[in-house]
């Protein structure tokens, strides 16, 4: 195929790359010619880069380079142009003028794609004479890495071109999904649920930024912590996601940006690449603060008493983990006077334990019962805590079992579900409520997300592991101890859990019940 590609900056020359390497012949073009040269010579130093690593053959490498065609004037002519893919700046008027342009000097039959990422593919699909023939190509940077294309038809997108554009992206070696037309389209959207859950916690002071990372990293395996994530991406970027996320969805609880954010903005605190963020960056940058030693009692005897929703197992299997790491675990209906009283919670704090129950409030603390990616233990105090009970709280927890290393022990204010379990059930709550919308389908949302976002599993599929009544629970717990309407739970996760279905089970709809073939 024929693409002319418009737009010579970052995206323009990685969607060039990617398509001149799998074979097509690219049209480069840009309103300032000297862009277009210099993409040319970027793309020409990626090829040879991939070449000196072994990644491609030279021959390969100048065949692509060959496909790739400069031109000095977007809007020349193009008979054999078969698709159109505008990679200009974010703004609404531009892109329609580049389309209405391009309509005039391309046959009806070429296929216009943008590449937005925040705008409505149907409003600037609207200004043209023929919007049918528009739809969205959202690709992420860098293209040739990041193997992830959104499709995104508008309203009045042609029914063939959707199916069209995903052989293309999936014939070029990138996996495509097809996704609504809404703000944020599926893989911003689903990300909300990470971010705006960690900014909640670093409002309440559970933890400091980096406490939250290591949870994130070491509990719930993510690559990157969600503090350092923004630091990367950039907070502006971040923050002006989520606000047109929260904007365009009418201020959807579940998408509720911090008040953290845009002080942090205007005073240029934007990341790494103003040298500070959430961390410092750069040669002059103070080393990252080192965790606290443990310094407790780890012979200190230990208490687990269950409560919450479907406690047993939980307190089980601490109860079970401590004594095999050679803890001293009471296994009395009450605590002794100088035990340590560990509470597995599960979408309620430590406090409400304590309370009801009438347990010892400066020796009583909750503990994650998560099961850890790596080897992290959380542990929540309340305000009534004695910090050298806590401290002795620590080191039990630090033990592990036939002498192997150590486990990490973060230190956390009590919140209902701690942590992982806030950040967890912010995640699948999110991109549940993407499924019930139909934004997308199930599997669509989880290759998106693993695949765009870099997230250990999907986020149905990792609801799934916990269980869909599990994850129910959660969602109700948190939702009842808080009274925050962000942790209401979704129809999705409530039906399944109900009906005993996955959470990655698309199930039957209305119309499966009137269309088909009767045996």
């Amino acid at each position: 195929m024929r693409i002319r590609i418009v737009g010579a900056g970052a995206m323009g020359r990685g969607i060039a790359q990617w398509a001149a390497v799998a074979g097509h012949t690219v049209e480069l073009c840009d309103v300032r010619t000297e862009a277009v040269t210099e993409a040319t010579g970027f793309v020409r130093s990626m090829l040879d880069r991939a070449v000196q690593k072994g990644r491609m053959s030279a021959t390969d490498a100048a065949a692509a380079l060959d496909r790739l065609v400069p031109l000095d004037d977007p809007w020349t002519e193009g008979p054999d142009v078969g698709l159109v893919i505008e990679a200009v700046r974010e703004d609404l008027a531009t892109k329609a003028e580049v389309f209405g342009r391009l309509e005039q000097v391309l046959p009806a039959s070429a296929v216009f794609a943008t590449n937005t990422s925040s705008l409505s593919v149907t409003r600037i699909a609207a200004a043209l004479k023929d919007p049918a023939r528009l739809a969205g190509l959202h690709f992420f940077n860098p293209v040739p890495l990041m193997r992830i294309v959104e499709v995104v038809p508008g309203a009045a997108t042609r029914p063939d071109i959707p199916p069209l554009l995903s052989d293309l992206v999936e014939g070029c070696g990138h996996r495509a999904v097809t996704v609504a037309d809404t703000p944020g389209f599926l893989i911003n959207h689903a990300g909300r649920g990470l971010v705006t859950e960690a900014l909640a916690l670093l409002e309440e002071t559970v933890s400091d930024p980096a406490g939250i990372d290591r949870i994130a990293r070491d509990v719930l395996g993510l690559r990157m912590g969600p503090f350092e994530l923004m630091d990367l991406t950039g907070l502006d970027v971040t923050a002006a996601v989520i606000d047109s996320i929260w904007d365009g969805f009418r201020h959807e609880d579940r998408l509720r940006p911090s008040y953290l954010t845009p002080n942090r903005v205007a005073a240029g605190l934007h990341g790494r690449k103003t040298g500070r963020g959430w961390f410092a960056y750069g040669p002059e940058a103070p080393a990252p603060q080192a965790e606290a030693p443990v310094v407790g009692d780890a012979n200190r005897p230990v208490h687990v008493f269950a409560c919450g929703p479907a406690p047993d197992g939980d307190a089980a299997a601490l109860r079970e983990a401590l004594a095999a790491a050679g803890a001293t675990v009471e296994s009395g209906p009450e605590p002794s006077g100088e035990a340590l009283v560990l509470v597995p919670v599960w979408g309620t704090t430590v406090a409400s334990a304590v309370a009801a129950h009438r347990l010892p409030a400066g020796r009583t603390f909750g503990v994650d019962p998560l099961p850890a990616a790596g080897r992290r233990r959380v542990l929540a105090v309340t305000p009534a805590a004695e910090p050298a009970a806590a401290r002795d709280a620590r080191a039990v927890l630090a033990r592990a079992a036939d002498g192997g290393a150590p486990f990490a022990v973060s230190v956390v204010r009590d919140t209902a579900g701690s942590v992982a379990q806030r950040l967890l059930a912010s995640v699948v709550s999110v991109s549940a409520s993407i499924a019930e919308r139909a934004l997308a389908t199930p599997a669509d949302i989880d290759l998106a997300v693993t695949t765009g976002l870099g997230y250990p599993v999907g986020p149905l599929a990792w609801g799934d592991r916990i269980g869909a009544a599990r994850m129910l629970e959660l969602h109700r717990a948190l939702h009842a101890t808080t009274g925050d309407p962000r942790h209401r739970p979704t129809r999705w996760v409530t039906e399944r859990a109900s009906l005993g279905l996955t959470l990655t089970d698309p199930g039957t709809s209305p119309a499966d019940c009137v269309t088909g073939t009767t045996a």
